[in-house]
This record gives structure tokens, C-alpha cells and sequence, in this order.
């Protein structure tokens, strides 16, 4: 059994996740820039000498992630250099299962994230201890028996807010409760329901009492921040706006896609890194505003990095990419080794290795932000780092 331990803080710890889905390139994010081995085997999408952002005296930013070098610079960005696990999948679906249920040599049922869900509310008396903003759960909230809300877009959440029509948006909401009251009631009391109906029952109750719950929270948030009009930045300011209403969120799940640049790297890597950067420069400075950025801590990760060479137009499935943590309580800094971009030390001849087990970086945040006992979550007892004041 997993046990919380007393937290001390005066507000309780809030995890928030971004996910960078299709395999960023950690290469072209942390940029080795002053090893000629980097310039020698990405002849098309190498940043020249010169453009990228230099914040020590080897590794530099992606010339467009200039808001991540301010936030370095101000002491709260711990980069966790090489991170990964033995034998990484290369396939998108696969990897992403790893990260997701901390599981890489079987197929798990429950998500690292929903087992935190349980622990946080073992009763689930909460729908919202945990929100995900973009279209579908992602794997590490899902487990059977835990509740956690999905939303696409916050201004818009509710059931069938499309019907103008109010009376008939009532009966349809009301055909969704009647299919989501648990299957006793609707069924004259008698027993009939399976675990299934059972699971649609509580998930759906939930999921009524979630949108219930948010369909105010626009109307509450004022700001002088203003986000940009993209993906990222939507997503981590309704993370701001649910925040602040005060509704007990716990864990909140942000996803940027697009980081699959098997071609055209070049152009495609350079908006989402501005995207991506300023987004959570912006939140930061709004979680300020607030008054509400010392309970917060960021995890930054994606599925795998990329090859050492590129391709001609971009880069493939690779390895020991690369992790970002952030937050005010964060003791800003480089964490792990950067892996050797030797050719000799090539993983496969091609690929870097990883240096740091993923699961240690989740047992960090587990541990040393949310309070929990991470061995049973990670299903394992991993190296942590300390990138805590």
C-alpha cells in the first residue's frame, strides 16, 4: 500500500505534466554547440554556430527558445540530461506506454499518473483531482476505478453545449445521466449489472459533476498575460484558470504534438520550440500574478529523442533524450550527463544513450513534491535526483 506522507506546505502540491508527443529532439533543444561532432553528422538540420542560445559554456538552447534561457537563467529549470530506459521501444505507440504506465517489459492496465489519482483521492470524491486538456485521456490516468476529467476546450466544456436549443440539450443530458445512473437504480432495483456497466456508471457520474464543476471557472479568471494563439498555450492557461478556481486539482496533463520530424525538421522544430518555451514562460508569469506558482512544479518529457545523423530533411526514432523540470521551488541546473556524442559511444552506431532511468525522475517528483511513496507507482526503487530548495 502506497502512503501519503503529511504534507508542509501551506498549500497543497500541484504536478503539471507537458507532454511533447512524436519524439522531440533533445539534441536540437540542448545543443552541444561548441563539439564539431554535433555540425560533422547534421549537415541539414544542425543550427549553425553562432544562432543557437548558449547558457554555459557548452550546451545552448534552440535559437527560437529564448523564453527557456530566461527561465534557466532565473534558477528554475532543472535539465535532466539523457533520460530514458534499457533497450528503448522506437516505436510512438509502444514508448509512450512505457513513459505512461512505467512498464517496459509488459503490457500494464494502469497508468503511473491514475495510481497517484488513487492516492490523492482514494474515494474518488473528486473529479477533478485530475484534468487532462486536449482531446482523449491520455494512458497515464486512465486505471479502472479512478476518474480523471478531459477536456478539449474549457470554454466550451459541457455536454452538448453545441444544441441552442436549451430544452432539448436538457433531455439529452438527461438520456446521458439516465445511461450513466448506476444500473440498480435504472433497472427497478434489481442486481443485472455487470463490472462494466458499473465502471460507465461511476465514470460517467463523474464524468456529469466534472462539467458541471468547470462551466463557470471562465468567467472567474482575469489575467494580463497574453497567451499565444496555439495548442500549448490554450492548454497551460486553462491550467491556470482551473488552478486558481480553487477545485482541488492535484495533477494537470497538457500534450504538444507535432515533434515527429522525420522531415522538414527545420521549420517544424522551430515554431514548436518557440511555442512550447514562451508558453511556459507565460504561465509562469501568470501563476505569479496569481499568487498561486510556489505550489506548481512542470515535467517536461517526450516519448524518445532523436538519431545523431539526420536523414537529409530531418531525424528518426532515436534514444537518450532529454527531461525539463520547472517551478519556483526548483533548484535550477543541469541534472545526469549529457550523453557522449562519440561516434565510438554511439548506441547501435546511431543513436545516443540514455544516461538517467525515466522512473527515477518520476519518483523525484512523486517523493520530493507530492509527498508519496514512489516505489509502487514506478513499480520500482530508482536513483532520484535533488533539484528541490
Amino acid at each position: 500500500m502506497v502512503t501519503q506522507k503529511k504534507s508542509t506546505g501551506k498549500k497543497d502540491p500541484v504536478l503539471v505534466v507537458v507532454q511533447l508527443s512524436g519524439g522531440n529532439d533533445f539534441l536540437n533543444t540542448v545543443i552541444p554547440f561548441t563539439n564539431g561532432i554535433y555540425y560533422d553528422v547534421r549537415n541539414y538540420v544542425g543550427h549553425k554556430e553562432g544562432e543557437s542560445l548558449p547558457f554555459t559554456d557548452d550546451l545552448a538552447f534552440h535559437p527560437k527558445a529564448e523564453a527557456f534561457r530566461e527561465i534557466y537563467k532565473e534558477g528554475k529549470m532543472a535539465i535532466v540530461q539523457g533520460i530514458g530506459y534499457e533497450n528503448s521501444s522506437r516505436s510512438h505507440f509502444r514508448a509512450m506506454d512505457i513513459w505512461h504506465t512505467c512498464e517496459p517489459n509488459t503490457v500494464a492496465t494502469e497508468g503511473w499518473l491514475a495510481k497517484v489519482i488513487r492516492e490523492l483521492d482514494p474515494n474518488s470524491s473528486n473529479p477533478l483531482t485530475a484534468v487532462s486538456f486536449g482531446k482523449g485521456l491520455p494512458r497515464a490516468l486512465a486505471a479502472p476505478g479512478v476518474i480523471a476529467t478531459s477536456v478539449d476546450n474549457l470554454d466550451n466544456y459541457g455536454l452538448m453545449t453545441s444544441i441552442e436549443d436549451n430544452t432539448q440539450r436538457m433531455a439529452n443530458l438527461d438520456v446521458f445521466s439516465r445511461m450513466y445512473t448506476p444500473a440498480e437504480e435504472w433497472m427497478g432495483g434489481r442486481h443485472e449489472s455487470g463490472v462494466v456497466m458499473n465502471y460507465l456508471a461511476n465514470t460517467g457520474s463523474g464524468v456529469l459533476q466534472g462539467a458541471d464543476m468547470l462551466k463557470d471557472v471562465p468567467n472567474k479568471y482575469k489575467s494580463s498575460v497574453e497567451y499565444a494563439d496555439n495548442s500549448i498555450a490554450k492548454a497551460l492557461r486553462d491550467v491556470v484558470r482551473v488552478h486558481t478556481a480553487g477545485l482541488g486539482t492535484r495533477v494537470f496533463y497538457t500534450q504538444h504534438g507535432g515533434y515527429d520530424h522525420h522531415a522538414q525538421e527545420m521549420p517544424a522544430h522551430d515554431r514548436l520550440m518557440g511555442e512550447l518555451s514562451q508558453g511556459i514562460k507565460d504561465f509562469l508569469t501568470d501563476l505569479e500574478e496569481h499568487d498561486a506558482s510556489e505550489e506548481i512544479v512542470i515535467l517536461v518529457f517526450s516519448e524518445f529523442g532523436r538519431r545523431m545523423k539526420d536523414n537529409g530533411s530531418g531525424t528518426d526514432h532515436g534514444s537518450g533524450g532529454g527531461a525539463f523540470i520547472i517551478g519556483n521551488r526548483v533548484n535550477g541546473g543541469l541534472y545526469s550527463e549529457y550523453p557522449s556524442i562519440e561516434p565510438s559511444e554511439w548506441l547501435n552506431g546511431e543513436d545516443l544513450k540514455h544516461t538517467f532511468d525515466y522512473r527515477g525522475v518520476y519518483g523525484t517528483l512523486l517523493e520530493q513534491h507530492l509527498g508519496l511513496d514512489p516505489n509502487e507507482i514506478v513499480l520500482g526503487n530508482f536513483e532520484q535526483l535533488n533539484p528541490f530548495k
